[in-house]
């Protein structure tokens, strides 16, 4: 079989071929790679021995003729191209660019090619936004809800929306979790990123390692006998398994314990965001794990290899812990994406979008003895709260679908479909409908805008359009007034008063608009 691959420069592409390079089965490996990416000289050495099997092209996912090049004669097409944060924070329309016309370009010379590959999409967690202590457990169905300001879970979202509504037969859509990988501290002290990690936010973490096995694994399985509607024309979320389930306090804690610290002594209170982050424990992880059996490395034995293989980490613990939260923490607070530049710039959209009220924030102070974390058995409001029972999945609270969730997609009736659509505010158009899941039919907003999907991308995958499907402007304080699905999550972490839009201008300058709260 012939393979091809968007992204494999990256982490989670260099996870995948370092497991997939050996599968017998796979005579050619195609790559499309960007011109100035350094990265795939050090791969072509790592595989030299593989190099007569590898076919680089040299281009961009918007290209049309580099990815009918990509393309042509493959069995399979895997997409893990993307532009995450920090840099989509730092150069936006390049984030437009790979994430949302990438993926459009790349869905169409598929359409149009035959015989057709399998399309594999990697997605994301970044789809579903903000979660708290309240509903931590999510899954592929629950609202999806991309935090304000975040262009990469925006442009990510209507790329997934073009895989789902595709004509592409055989696809399957991944939603990847918060990935564990070699870059991992380097990455975080370039930029202010860190910043947006709120302590208290529910992350399932996977390896970049475990994700490579995966693909691995869905590869070497649907060659060897096709899986069918087990696995095609579905959406997945890539769980690293309910013992991987962390707060943002833990994982920041477990990787500066390589320098001898932890989350106190580096950080206070004020240096991070207590809203507007993307992460949730995926209720569903077992379903890929079932089908492939891919999860093999825990948070704890990433972190042990990641101290053997990065051993001059450990020189921060002869440092003092003052000096280094100086010298490593603190100096950037004068980079764009950090809460400290916005408040110094007086963005009162970005503090309002990941704080709220500037009282909220001031409130948060300096002492870690007056801050409620979970992992300290405290919610939010400074409640007890069983922390590890709220771990443990069999505890889960999931949210209302408003039909049967777990009723096989034959049994999914037209009162089911009108059920979900008023819950949203809208309605549907279930004329002639014959029960196909995949049929387009015609659906109608809260604000009377009409769109076309089907039954599974609106009940099984959790899309609902809304302004941010064309524009980039976050309305969900307004929707959610009459959008009964998103309020059961958007509140959770914004008060029913709020009636902001956020939104980016054309220059992708952070803007806050009230909007008239009559409803």
């Amino acid at each position: 079989m012939i393979v091809a691959f968007t992204g494999i420069t990256g982490n989670m592409g260099q996870g995948v071929l370092s497991q997939v390079v050996n599968n017998p089965n796979i005579e050619k490996f195609k790559f499309l790679v960007l011109p100035k990416d350094r990265r795939i000289k050090k791969i072509l050495r790592k595989y030299s021995k593989f190099q007569d099997k590898f076919e680089i092209i040299y281009g961009n996912i918007a290209e049309k003729d580099k990815c009918e090049e990509l393309v042509k004669d493959c069995d399979y097409v895997i997409n893990m191209a993307a532009v995450i944060p920090p840099l989509s924070d730092q150069a936006p329309e390049k984030a437009v660019e790979c994430n949302e016309i990438g993926v459009d370009v790349l869905v169409s010379v598929i359409e149009n090619t035959e015989p057709q590959p399998k399309f594999i999409h990697i997605s994301t967690v970044a789809l579903y936004g903000n979660r708290n202590y309240l509903h931590p457990w999510g899954q592929v169905g629950d609202p999806l809800l991309p935090s304000p300001f975040d262009i990469y879970s925006a442009t990510k979202l209507r790329g997934e929306w073009r895989v789902l509504e595709s004509k592409i037969r055989n696809w399957a859509v991944l939603r990847q979790t918060a990935m564990l990988h070699s870059n991992m501290l380097t990455d975080n002290m370039n930029d202010g990123l860190m910043f947006h990690t709120c302590f208290n936010s529910p992350l399932d973490w996977v390896t970049a390692h475990d994700s490579g096995v995966l693909i691995a694994n869905i590869l070497k399985k649907d060659n060897e006998n096709d899986l069918g509607s087990a696995f095609w024309r579905h959406c997945f979320n890539i769980s690293g398994g309910e013992i991987n389930c962390r707060t943002g306090y833990d994982i920041l804690n477990d990787g500066f314990a390589i320098i001898g610290g932890g989350v106190k002594q580096f950080f206070r209170p004020n240096f991070n965001a207590t809203r507007n982050f993307h992460g949730v424990w995926f209720y569903d992880g077992d379903k890929l794990q079932n089908l492939f059996n891919y999860q093999t490395q825990t948070v704890e034995d990433f972190w042990q290899e990641f101290a053997h293989t990065h051993a001059y980490f450990k020189a921060g613990k002869i440092v003092p812990k003052a000096v280094i939260r100086k010298l490593v923490i603190e100096r950037l607070f004068h980079n764009p994406n950090s809460p400290k530049y916005w408040l110094k710039q007086n963005d009162s959209a970005k503090m309002k979008a990941y704080f709220g009220e500037i009282e909220d924030y001031n409130q948060l102070g300096t002492n870690w003895d007056e801050f409620n974390l979970l992992i300290e058995n405290k919610n939010d409001k400074g409640e007890t709260i069983d922390y590890s029972a709220l771990r443990t999945k069999s505890n889960a609270k999931i949210v209302d679908y408003f039909f049967d969730f777990l009723k096989p997609d034959t049994d999914i009736t037209a009162t089911d479909l009108n059920n979900v659509a008023q819950a949203h505010g809208g309605s549907v158009n279930i004329t002639n409908w014959n029960g196909d899941m995949y049929a387009k039919l015609q659906w109608t907003t809260q604000d009377g805008e009409k769109f076309s999907a089907s039954p599974y991308t609106v009940l099984r995958a959790g899309h609902w359009h809304n302004p941010l499907y064309t524009q980039n402007k976050w309305e969900f304080d307004r929707l959610s007034k009459k959008d009964k699905v998103y309020a059961q999550i958007w509140y959770d972490s914004h008060k029913n008063d709020e009636d902001n839009c956020y939104f980016y201008d054309s220059e992708y300058n952070a803007h806050i608009e009230k909007k008239d709260q009559k409803i």
